[in-house]
């Protein structure tokens, strides 16, 4: 699982998550390093075991010859209390890790493999992460 090797906040504070003022991604929007990608297109907090079982269903539906890219790296911690906790008595420990990804991200690249496989390989990540997503290409982006 991907986590940040030392953070200098054990805890940030929760970003609001008002639909009509997330906006689209700015950055990472481009397919830079493979020939296809997942594209998200709804906002969504991803944590590090999605996006690790996502890459694991990737790399089985790729086989030897594919070559992955992750585009995002979740480096925001998340707190949770325990189960039948009374409110109060302050925040809760960090559980994990996890990244915002905006609408137009682009989170997983592959390369060396056919279209039809690296299409189904995405497909079968995507439905793994929480957020919608669409198969990009090269000409598409």
């Amino acid at each position: 699982m991907l986590l940040p090797k030392k953070v200098k906040y054990r805890k940030w504070h929760t970003f609001r998550e008002n639909p009509k003022k997330i906006g689209v991604a700015t950055r990472g929007t481009k397919i830079s390093f493979g020939s296809y990608g997942l594209k998200a297109l709804t906002y969504e907090r991803v944590r590090s075991n999605q996006l690790e079982a996502a890459r694991k269903a990737l790399s089985r539906a790729l086989g030897k010859n594919g070559r992955i890219w992750i585009r995002v790296f979740p480096d925001m911690p998340f707190t949770s209390k325990p189960a039948e906790v009374k409110l109060g008595k302050g925040k809760g420990d960090p559980q994990g890790y996890q990244v915002p990804v905006k609408p137009g991200r682009v989170i997983f690249e592959v390369d060396g493999v056919d279209e039809a496989t690296a299409r189904e390989a995405l497909r079968k990540a995507g439905t793994k992460l929480p957020l919608k997503s669409k198969v990009i290409t090269r000409e598409m982006a």
